[in-house]
């Protein structure tokens, strides 16, 4: 899939805690709940990435993933490189976000992964079908779209 991702995205003001929505499913994530994803700009400019949440329910295990992420290009900060295992980069499109970087949607370059994340753990539902439009504009199939349960 080649995809335009936003432009003019300010890498720092991407940084922070962002909790996951919804997501297409994967077997990394598989039965997690309150999925965050948080993001810290390290010295040598690449990105520390900690994926966490909750296995089964709220209450449960808690599982983490460390990572790091980046910016091939500094021309397109829009468009990240994401490891989690080393040598294995995955692409990270920001495809669609607010200019108060209140809410985003992930794509890679393939169409099996996609995220809705949002900077608060509800987002409004208008918002969410905007973002799931967009998705679908994109070719994603968003039926395969599943909300990821927060603690609110």
């Amino acid at each position: 899939m080649d995809l335009p991702t936003v432009p003019g995205v300010q890498i720092e003001k991407f940084m922070g805690v962002w909790y996951e929505i919804a997501r297409f499913p994967h077997r990394f994530e598989r039965d997690l709940t309150g999925v965050t994803a948080t993001y810290e700009m390290k010295e040598n400019g690449s990105i520390s990435v900690l994926n966490q949440g909750y296995k089964y329910s709220l209450d449960g295990k808690h599982k983490k993933a460390n990572g790091i992420a980046r910016m091939p290009d500094p021309k397109e900060p829009g468009f990240l490189q994401v490891s989690f295992f080393l040598c294995f980069w995955a692409d990270y499109l920001i495809l669609e976000m607010d200019s108060n970087y209140t809410y985003a949607l992930i794509g890679s370059s393939t169409p099996d992964y996609l995220w809705i994340l949002c900077r608060k753990p509800v987002m409004d539902e208008e918002i969410y079908i905007m973002l799931v439009e967009k998705a679908r504009s994109y070719g994603y199939d968003v039926s395969k779209l599943e909300k990821v349960i927060q603690r609110v």
